[in-house]
């Protein structure tokens, strides 16, 4: 059976057309030895096989995803969605040939209501973890379902007038509280549904934006200015 999921360790520097640069790059350095934090590429043949799917993720390929979230799990001891020691993922593009700025990343995936509870206490640090929070929710909101981020920065505006201050960092972590709920109830007034709770749903959601957006049109302007093939 066609292995689509690599965890960092078991690739290396030459697996590029696989792995893509950022991936092939995090395994060599996970090989030598480095303090890399865990995590696992999904291969370029995986994109491939989600458009000759009709941009679906089969579900041979998402049990596989679900298997190296395992995994991880078992590494790192944390548990996806956990209210006592949930572990967050960062959701990162790579492709063969360097594409930089082509695709955002989603940090913080992994986050409710209850697991943003869970960090608040934890980390003592109420303030960090509910900025994580409505971080999150916007970078999902613009990146996986391309809710632009003005409407957010208008809503962070409208926040620190209230409060009157100058700086983000003046917000305190009930403001941000507030703030993250105003933005899910943004993204629900422009979706026209709730903002998912469910880890695992959010991170197929982020998977797909990945594979959707090496057909965005920024992504095609930059190969072909650069020369790079579509495939």
């Amino acid at each position: 059976m066609k292995k689509y999921v690599y965890l960092f360790s078991e690739g290396n520097a030459n697996m590029r057309e696989l792995l893509g640069g950022k991936g092939a790059n995090l395994a060599e350095m996970t090989r030598i030895g480095l303090p890399v934090p865990q995590g696992f590429t999904i291969s370029t043949e995986a994109c491939t096989q989600y458009y000759e799917d009709g941009r679906q993720i089969n579900p041979s390929i998402q049990k596989e995803i679900m298997e190296n979230i395992e995994k991880m799990e078992k590494i790192t001891g944390k548990k996806f969605g956990d209210k006592e020691n949930p572990l967050l993922v960062s959701v990162r593009s790579g492709a063969r040939a360097s594409m930089p700025g082509m695709m955002d990343t989603i940090l913080n995936l992994g986050l409710n209501e209850e697991v943003v509870e869970t960090l608040s206490r934890k980390s003592g640090n109420p303030r960090w973890a509910w900025d994580c929070y409505r971080r999150f929710i916007q970078m999902f909101s613009d990146v996986v379902m391309e809710v632009g981020k003005k409407y957010f920065e208008k809503l962070i505006d409208q926040m620190k007038e209230k409060k009157g201050v100058v700086y983000d960092v003046d917000l305190t972590a009930d403001d941000l509280k507030e703030l993250a709920n105003e933005f899910k109830a943004e993204y629900k007034k422009q979706l026209g549904k709730e903002f998912p709770t469910d880890p695992k749903e959010q991170l197929f959601e982020a998977i797909k934006a990945v594979f959707r957006s090496w057909d965005n049109p920024r992504a095609n302007i930059y190969r072909m200015d650069h020369d790079i093939p579509y495939s």
